[in-house]
């Protein structure tokens, strides 16, 4: 679904990602692992057309994105939740859901109507507070959120960035269930996380970004019994 072959990326003659070399398949999690400052964000926002490649292949589904424009990307089936949630504050949680559904409303009202529903029914709370300002949400509810927008466009490929960044043990715990859940119901995910154990947990395979280069590969079991990531990012070594 999506291959990369030796991208070069960055901002200005900052070059942040050096030759990564990576694929999705359709139906997978695959997580991306790393410390602060290892190239995660810049991998998913050069993917999503937000940052521009400075050399390098990016193909989802045979299609050249570093070729086209940031909004065009999603109406190929692929999107971004952002670090941060991001929502819009001072509109309701439904005005933020129907805005997700903006690539996806030349198909009819009747298609959008059955995609807010399932969002609803993915995240009970959203259908609580759909009258609700955005911005007056709690940071799980904001996440989820996010996420029922970004689901609204009927993606293929949802790239996540930090979805458990400043959320409650139980709230990780729900949004990774429903990640778990996302893959069941045949989405792929490309999952940029810091929490390695939670995240390697529910994926299929993994990669280990440090200093913008791929230097461990594998099954997610493997990364799991692999020392030095238990080390880095595990806290432990066996």
């Amino acid at each position: 679904m999506l291959r990369i072959r030796n991208l070069v990326s960055g901002y200005g003659k900052i070059k942040v990602l050096k030759n990564v070399s990576m694929h999705v398949d359709p139906g997978e999690i695959v997580t991306i692992l790393g410390a602060n400052g290892a190239g995660k964000t810049t991998l998913l926002s050069t993917i999503a057309g937000l940052v521009r490649a400075n050399s390098g292949e990016a193909e989802f589904k045979s299609n050249n994105i570093l070729k086209i424009k940031a909004s065009a990307i999603p109406g190929l089936g692929c999107v971004m939740v952002p670090e941060g949630r991001q929502v819009f504050a001072a509109m309701t949680v439904e005005e933020n859901l129907l805005l997700g559904g903006h690539a996806v409303q030349k198909q009819g009202r009747k298609v959008l109507t059955a995609l807010l529903e399932h969002q609803y029914e993915l995240f009970p709370i959203l259908r609580d507070r759909k009258d609700q300002l955005a911005g007056t949400l709690s940071g799980g509810e904001q996440q989820m959120l996010a996420m029922g927008r970004a689901l609204m466009s009927k993606p293929s490929l949802v790239m996540m960035d930090e979805p458990s960044t400043g959320l409650a043990p139980l709230i990780v715990k729900e949004i990774f269930q429903i990640i778990v859940r996302l893959r069941d119901e045949g989405n792929t995910v490309l999952l940029v996380e810091q929490n390695a154990k939670a995240a390697l947990g529910i994926a299929d395979r993994g990669y280990v970004l440090e200093t913008g280069k791929i230097i461990v590969q594998g099954p997610a079991e493997d990364l799991l019994a692999n020392k030095d990531v238990q080390r880095a990012y595990l806290g432990r070594e066996k």
